[in-house]
């Protein structure tokens, strides 16, 4: 079985280092009766390690981040050697100074305070007697238990991640994994900050997403507050950047979880053997497919459209769908034609575009060019590019999608393809364009159902299929038994048999068309 970070829940944050505070704070050091007498405000400073010597030249033994232990024994009648002490402490980026007293110092001294002071070095009393191998076993095994807790979570979270990816597990798990055991949402950017993909609780991404410029421009140049960041690339080649957004463990820790987060996404590149680029596809897709469907209110996806680039300030929207087309060529039209959009392949072959334009910039005219452009690029003449019309507010963009959509189902497998203009929109598409939006009306089903239904079965596909010729034949014979290769006889026999079983009468003008409109609401349900 797979082990996933599910298992075994999420991830403690991890803790720095002991710092100055907790070591005061612990039980042990408590019985010495501790007292800050300089240095009280650098009491955060981390504890690395701790250090018993009595040499009055212990600094340079030292190198950073010990909190050393003395009696004094050997500074006892020398100011300036206790104030020197003090120095070389300071030098040496000692964390602290703790002075246990008793014969050598009864009372703080004050050669060694007013020095503390002056280098802002904590200088901590201790009053009562204490035994200093208890406090360095005690601050040992702390400091050594988080060392381990470090690199067991290490291994585990790539273990983990590393599993999910040899699964074939799609990039928004991998995300979503990382985001519940960081506690934050996370971010993947390209080079330009643009948001490729995210993970994490929608409301917290939402939040994040909403004021992103500013992260970005703020977070780009130094981590702090939590958001921490780690490169995507390899092979020397820089791509993009995961974020951390407001880690609320220690930054060591997030630090660690960015580093295990990056190799994943980048293991996952390799194996899957995707690009940066397909994840700007992905998180295209993902956007306008949500825009399309409807099930999140168009307000709640403005962030998203926001990070992925798309101005949407005082902007005309033109949605547009185009069939059997390539997302990257369309993407690379865009480009050339420098207008903002984005691109994304919806289902049945179709690609949806949003178009994001200056209000000052004529929508027809450009998104004319742009299907006359694509006609030509692709030399297919056939190729049709649906259109709902400019939109000026983006809550009527999900709606215009969706419009759009109809419209390139409306004409998709039609031989009237080949007279329609290069931007189709609703009205071109007449009836078969009314049903297709009206499709799912149940009163429409209804209908079908019942005008249609004595050819709804198995023995009934093949006079399905040549009153459909018939009828988009406008009612031409000849040409009906020509595309079913049968001759006229056989073809009339077929016709008395659809008239009989469906109870109409196909000469009779107002009874055809209400079966033609049924067999297109039929087929429309049915695609």
């Amino acid at each position: 079985m797979t082990t996933t970070l599910e298992t075994w829940g999420p991830v403690e944050p991890l803790e720095p280092a002991l710092s100055v505070r907790q070591v005061l704070s612990l039980e042990r050091v408590l019985a010495g009766d501790p007292e800050v007498v300089a240095g009280a405000d650098r009491l955060d400073r981390p504890v690395r390690w701790v250090h018993v010597a009595e040499a009055p030249d212990v600094g340079v033994m030292l190198t950073g981040g010990e909190m050393v232990l003395t009696t004094g024994v050997l500074l006892a009648g020398d100011e300036n050697a206790q104030a020197e002490y003090i120095r070389s402490l300071h030098r040496a980026e000692a964390a602290a100074v703790v002075l246990g007293l008793g014969r050598a110092f009864p009372a703080p001294p004050d050669a060694m305070r007013r020095a503390a002071e002056r280098c802002g070095l904590p200088l901590v009393v201790l009053h009562r007697p204490f035994p200093f191998a208890e406090l360095t076993e005690e601050v040992q095994s702390r400091l050594v238990r988080r060392k381990f807790a470090a690199v067991s979570l290490s291994e585990a979270v790539r273990t983990a991640l590393t599993g999910l990816i040899t699964a074939g597990a799609p990039l928004q798990r991998l995300l979503d994994e990382i985001a519940h055991h960081t506690g934050c949402p996370v971010v993947v950017t390209n080079l330009a900050h643009r948001v490729l993909a995210t993970g994490g609780e929608r409301s917290a991404v939402d939040d994040v997403l909403r004021d992103w410029e500013r992260i970005a421009r703020q977070a780009g140049g130094t981590e702090g507050d939590g958001w921490i960041r780690a490169e995507l690339g390899g092979r020397g080649e820089r791509w993009g950047e995961i974020m951390l957004c407001g880690y609320r463990g220690a930054t060591a820790g997030g630090r660690l979880l960015a580093d295990r987060a990056a190799e994943a996404l980048v293991l996952h590149r390799m194996l899957g053997g995707t690009s940066a680029h397909t994840w700007e596809e992905q998180s295209a897709q993902s956007l306008l497919t949500d825009l399309a469907s409807g099930v999140v209110p168009a307000r709640q996806l403005l962030p998203r459209a926001r990070a992925a680039g798309l101005p949407v300030n005082r902007r005309t929207f033109v949605p547009l769908v185009v069939r059997d087309g390539d997302p990257a060529q369309l993407d690379r039209m865009l480009r050339l034609l420098g207008l903002p959009g984005l691109v994304a392949e919806l289902a049945d072959g179709a690609t949806a575009v949003l178009l994001s334009l200056a209000r000052d910039q004529d929508a027809e005219a450009l998104a004319a060019h742009f299907a006359a452009r694509l006609r030509t690029e692709s030399g297919e003449a056939r190729t049709v590019v649906a259109s709902a019309g400019p939109r000026t507010l983006w809550d009527e963009v999900p709606a215009g999608l969706r419009e759009a959509q109809h419209v390139a189902d409306a004409v998709a497998d039609s031989s009237a393809a080949l007279d329609l203009p290069p931007v189709v929109r609703l009205k071109d598409v007449h009836l078969r364009g009314l049903i297709r939006l009206l499709r799912d009306d149940p009163h429409v089903q209804s209908f079908a159902e019942r005008e249609l239904d004595g050819l709804l079965c198995a023995a009934g596909d093949d006079l399905l299929a040549v009153l459909r010729t018939y009828l988009a034949t406008g009612r031409n014979k000849s040409r009906t038994a020509q595309l079913h290769h049968v001759s006229r006889p056989a073809l009339y026999r077929r016709l008395e048999a659809i008239q009989a079983r469906l109870g109409v009468d196909l000469d009779d003008f107002e009874q055809a068309a209400s079966v033609h409109i049924a067999l297109l609401a039929h087929d429309a349900q049915q695609a």
